[in-house]
């Protein structure tokens, strides 16, 4: 580990889907709007503009109680590409006042600090340059916070404390008393269930945690995060883990009208191998799969299936319905659907067993459909038992996936 000074630059875009909608939509400048991923009063909001959190509105916030709490809501539905097409304006926008080091998710990145730039006054100045940049550039209803401090963890805090379109520099001579003011909750790694644990330690606010020692934060996390945690909190970069992927996904909650079995099972597939597809861009396989059902009127359902490591869509398929028949309930309408490709081993670590044959042919097949959806985007080519679902389960972004718009979501 080491000690740093302003050595990490934290941007989060403010209500970012909300105010890319604002961009493109001038009716809806000024007024309270939520971002939801259906169409339907059953689902919930994935962002919400700033005259909607005046109401109490906030993302996780289902459409039916954002009317309620907003009468004057206007439901928008997501449109992932859009968001993504101006991510990247805005990266781009950023990069020519300070390098990006690492996008975060769709809506945060963090900058390292280049020594010769860690002035106050140096660092204002980038503040306002990527502000200016990103309005000229991209759009003046886009806007962004920015935290800097020691350490990236405490950048990501300033900016926190600083929204909307704020500008915060948290110095080692601040800390921790800058910190004071917030609540336990507020500390980005601090849960609900984190929070109950360090009551039962006798700490009870900001101010008692950035007094506790190391040797008690570690024992209150019962790992090494403990340690992790009291470096961040006093400005000590900890050491970078290298963090290993555990598993590949999608989920889709359904609308109306595709939830009875027949029209909801095509879509699982669509979501089965668009997960078998970045299982092989990112050059991992898959030693099992997972099938989650939500019913509307059931309880929830799950199956898991191992196998010897794969990446072969046909493979998956079959899984997928070897999944299915075992559901419970076979005339169930279904809420929402989920496909985990798990136990995921990187493609260079594996060696094949003796007993299992791999299909050369297979390979070669799923390489040339990869290439021609890479070619010809992603609607070109797919399997059969895919075909009804291709108009649903429309592109997602989570929080650790940014999609590729030119090849594997188009």
């Amino acid at each position: 580990m080491s000690e740093s000074k302003l050595s990490a630059l934290f941007l989060d875009f403010d209500s970012y889907f909300a105010s890319v909608e604002q961009h493109v939509q001038p009716n809806l400048r000024g007024h309270p709007i939520g971002v939801a991923p259906v169409d339907t009063e059953t689902s919930s909001c994935i962002a919400a503009s700033y005259e909607a959190k005046s109401y109490g509105v906030k993302t996780g916030t289902s459409i039916r109680e954002a009317r309620q709490l907003c009468p004057a809501i206007t439901i928008v539905p997501a449109r992932p590409e859009l968001y993504i097409q101006y991510h990247h304006q805005l990266i781009a926008a950023i990069e020519t006042c300070i390098h990006v080091e690492a996008v975060l998710s769709i809506d945060e990145l963090w900058c390292w600090v280049p020594y010769n730039l860690r002035s106050k006054e140096q660092l204002d100045e980038i503040g306002r340059n990527i502000k200016q940049a990103i309005t000229e550039q991209v759009s003046q209803h886009i806007t962004c916070t920015i935290g800097v401090a020691p350490n990236r963890w405490l950048a990501k805090m300033a900016s926190k404390m600083r929204k909307p379109n704020g500008f915060l520099i948290l110095d080692s001579k601040d800390l921790p008393g800058a910190l004071h003011s917030l609540k336990l909750s507020d500390l980005t790694g601090v849960g609900r269930s984190m929070e109950l644990r360090l009551h039962s330690r006798g700490i009870h606010s900001v101010a008692d945690i950035c007094s506790a020692s190391q040797q008690t934060l570690h024992s209150v996390w019962g790992s090494i995060e403990g340690d992790r945690f009291w470096m961040n909190l006093h400005g000590i970069e900890p050491v970078e883990q290298k963090t290993t992927r555990r598993s590949i996904g999608h989920s889709h909650v359904l609308p109306p009208d595709k939830r009875k079995p027949e029209l909801a099972l095509p879509i699982v597939h669509k979501l089965t191998q668009k997960a078998a597809i970045r299982l092989r861009k990112e050059g991992y396989l898959a030693g099992s799969t997972k099938l989650q059902l939500r019913y509307l009127h059931a309880p929830s359902w799950s199956a898991e299936m191992r196998f010897e490591h794969s990446d072969d869509s046909l493979h998956f398929a079959k899984v997928v319905r070897t999944l299915w028949k075992k559901r419970p309930d076979k005339q169930a309408n279904l809420l929402q659907i989920a496909i985990t490709l798990n136990h995921l081993l990187e493609q260079n670590n594996h060696t094949p067993s003796l007993f299992t044959f791999i299909d050369p042919a297979r390979e070669r097949l799923n390489h040339a459909l990869d290439a021609i959806r890479q070619k010809h985007g992603q609607k070109s080519i797919h399997l059969a038992c895919e075909q009804d679902g291709l108009s649903a389960a429309p592109m997602r972004i989570s929080f650790t996936h940014i999609p590729d718009i030119d090849s594997e979501d188009r």
